[in-house]
């Protein structure tokens, strides 16, 4: 070890074991202070403090820090050493900060700050600050033991590229089965996006592997520190694509000391504020049917309902709706006790629309019927006669009930089911294949969004339905209309809205263009960011996908690889009889390497059932992903091409990769650059007869079958 590295190494360690010892001081007291049960209130908020404080500390323990910038603030005397980690730690003799949380102003330096002599700056309460870095040191500490010590910048030094060796360095480490943060490695670009604006809808496009879920998990993080005093983590909430893509993030917050942010996905989240009134009716056929191969595949058209009742003219259409029945909801004729008594349909409806105008549908009825029962009663107070008064009691009841009829109690679904046969203007093929459904009060994906517009018109929106911000992931799958919903019901706008369009394998439900969710938004509130660089996969791996990409024939974002060279894409034609052998082979040969996690990857899910059987019979222990999966295990999964997105996988061996499995279409090609971008270090192709024309003469390493490898 060089002189200068030695010293470096040495100053750090000395460092790291005053702040260890400080971070374990304060642990050990506050794990020796019992909990408050009381009903006090300020014991109970000093309680909470100490709570908070204490999951800080237990995230400092492991890693108190992982960056240290040399900052010397306009009108100081000398640089000041400035430690950064995932929290914040106070010296408690002091009182001054011994780390300071990655959220801080003064920390976004260590993002932004990329070299040079120039004035490095941060906005702070105050205003801007100016001052000059010395220097910029990234540190890799493991449960309180320094692994790495590497200066990204030194004032007066060569600075070659330093900082780039210690990414490719964080990015050639091997994964788990769990999404793991990026805070020691965050990137200018994403940082800007991670300090944006609360009151802002950011449409995100990052390609593969750009790391636009863990920038979107860090934005929540930044504003619960950030916005701490107007907004809460239980009024935020990511939607993500499936069950199983939320078992594989689960991990990211809590490594931010984060906690209590609803995570769902949007089927999950509308059942639920539906009262599961109806079913969702079984996707897995829907899956089946859009992912065949070849001609079984059904054409793509704006009516195709998917489409056609995710659209903002559905949604229109929906809401005008709604407005005329609100207009006739009361019956024109008047109430008719009984003879010479009438409440007259002016009354009523004065009621409704002026006394009541501020209620929704349902309250508003609520409202006016327990009016209509007030007047009655104080009319049979009139009636001296106890016996007239007894017969007219009955039979104005009798007419109240037939009266009311025409003021109906409706429910979401039943009020749907109305205007499905009276009211909205359908495709007659859409109309009749839900009426059918109904039926079984079953419904599909995109009958969800409709069901709760009309839930929120009949019964409003609860404060505690409210949302600070809202994240959507994978969001090229989903609907304008589900997007129009959703900001109806979150306050300044504040969405996190990140997908990639050349990943738009769902084509039959999502968007062809972030205009459809931008333009829903004033021009004022609305931001977009392109995130360019993958940092998943190596170069020879984004550039084989890129081509793949390219021959989708469609103008689509191609991802720029971080130069990180690994083995080249190797790709092998087997005899269909020979397939099974020739994966179990590769999956061995990848078993022996450094690799945790290693994806097979079928073309359908029928295919992904039996190459698992198969695997298994081989002594292999392989897990089987399916579309109604809730937990990712990590190890060795099969699973078919369309459910790998979100994902990443050390190794991938994708199969049957010829002309039968991916035709020369877009969809094919979308589907194949998916699978191929799951792939962080190496990536193996097989195929029977042909190639698919997506691959071939491709720059690849060809594998004979016979090796294996």
């Amino acid at each position: 070890m060089e002189p200068e590295i030695q010293s470096a190494y040495q100053e750090e360690l000395q460092r790291l074991e005053q702040t260890a010892a400080e971070i374990d001081r304060q642990l050990q007291t506050l794990e020796q202070t019992p909990r408050y049960y009381g009903d006090d209130l300020t014991e109970q908020a000093l309680d909470n403090i100490r709570e908070s404080r204490k999951q800080n500390l237990r995230i400092a323990t492991v890693e108190p820090y992982f960056g240290r910038l040399d900052f010397q603030e306009q009108g100081a005397d000398s640089p000041q050493p400035l430690y950064i980690g995932k929290v914040g730690v106070e010296e408690e003799d002091s009182g001054k900060l011994a780390v300071i949380d990655w959220r801080a102003p003064v920390a976004s330096m260590f993002y932004s700050f990329t070299g040079g002599e120039e004035l490095a700056t941060y906005r702070s309460p105050e205003g801007l600050i100016g001052g000059l870095i010395y220097l910029k040191r990234n540190l890799v500490i493991r449960k309180q033991i320094l692994e790495r010590v590497v200066d990204a910048f030194v004032k007066g030094g060569d600075n070659l590229d330093v900082a780039d060796e210690f990414l490719l360095y964080r990015l050639g480490e091997n994964k788990d089965n769990r999404l793991r943060d990026i805070v020691s490695t965050i990137q200018a670009e994403q940082d800007q996006i991670i300090r944006s604006a609360k009151n802002k809808a950011l449409v995100i496009q990052g390609v593969a592997g750009s790391g636009k879920t863990t920038v979107a998990l860090h934005r929540l993080a930044y504003l619960l520190y950030q916005y701490r005093e107007n907004i809460r983590a239980e009024r935020m909430i990511i939607f993500a694509p499936n069950s199983m893509f939320l078992d594989y993030i689960s991990g990211v917050l809590p490594e931010l000391g984060v906690g209590g942010i609803q995570q769902t996905t949007f089927s999950d989240w509308a059942l639920d504020l539906l009262d599961h009134e109806v079913q969702l009716s079984d996707q897995s056929e829907r899956l089946l049917t859009w992912f065949a191969i070849g001609s079984k595949r059904p054409v793509l058209s704006d009516e195709a309902p998917g489409r056609y009742k995710g659209s903002l003219r559905f949604f229109h259409d929906l809401d005008a709706c709604l407005k005329s029945l609100e207009m006739e909801f009361v019956p024109e004729r008047s109430f008719e006790a009984w003879e010479g008594t009438s409440l007259p349909a002016e009354t009523v409806r004065e009621w409704f629309h002026t006394e009541y105008k501020h209620y929704p549908l349902a309250k508003r009825r609520e409202r006016v019927v327990a009016r209509i029962k007030r007047w009655l009663e104080m009319e049979l107070d009139k009636v001296w006669d106890s016996l007239k008064r007894k017969e007219w009691k009955k039979q104005a009841n009798a007419r109240l009930r037939t009266y009311l009829k025409a003021l109906p109690d409706l429910t979401p679904f039943s009020l749907y089911k109305k205007l499905y046969t009276e009211g909205l203007t359908l495709p007659e093929e859409i109309r009749k294949a839900s009426l059918k459904k109904f039926k079984q009060k079953t419904v599909d994906l995109e009958d969800l969004a409709p069901l709760l517009l009309i839930r929120n018109r009949l019964h409003g929106i609860d404060s505690d339905h409210y949302f600070d911000h809202v994240v959507i992931d994978e969001a090229q799958d989903f609907s304008p209309f589900q997007v129009a919903l959703l900001k109806e019901q979150t306050r300044g706008h504040s969405f996190s809205i990140l997908g990639d369009l050349s990943q738009g394998i769902h084509a039959y439900q999502g968007v062809r263009s972030w205009r459809e969710f931008l333009d829903l938004f004033d021009e004022q509130e609305q931001g977009y960011y392109q995130l360019q660089r993958s940092y998943r996969s190596t170069t020879e791996i984004i550039n084989f996908a890129n081509v793949v990409l390219e021959r989708s024939q469609e103008a689509l974002t191609l991802a720029v690889p971080v130069f990180r060279s690994g083995e080249k894409v190797r790709v092998a034609q087997v005899a269909q009889p020979e397939r099974a052998e020739m994966v179990i082979r590769s999956v061995r040969h990848l078993g022996q390497g450094p690799y945790n996690t290693i994806a097979v990857v079928t073309r359908t899910e029928e295919e992904a059932s039996q190459l698992h059987q198969e695997l298994l019979q081989a002594g292999l222990d392989a897990t089987l992903i399916h579309s109604a999966q809730r937990e990712y295990k990590g190890g060795l999964s099969v699973l078919p091409v369309y459910l790998t997105k979100g994902l990443e996988f050390d190794a991938v061996l994708l199969t049957d990769v010829d002309q039968a499995h991916y035709e020369h279409t877009a969809q094919d090609a979308k589907l194949l650059y998916v699978g191929c971008t799951r792939a962080l270090h190496e990536l193996w192709l097989i195929y029977a007869d042909q190639p698919s024309a997506l691959i071939a003469s491709m720059d690849a390493e060809l594998v004979t079958p016979e090796l294996g490898v």
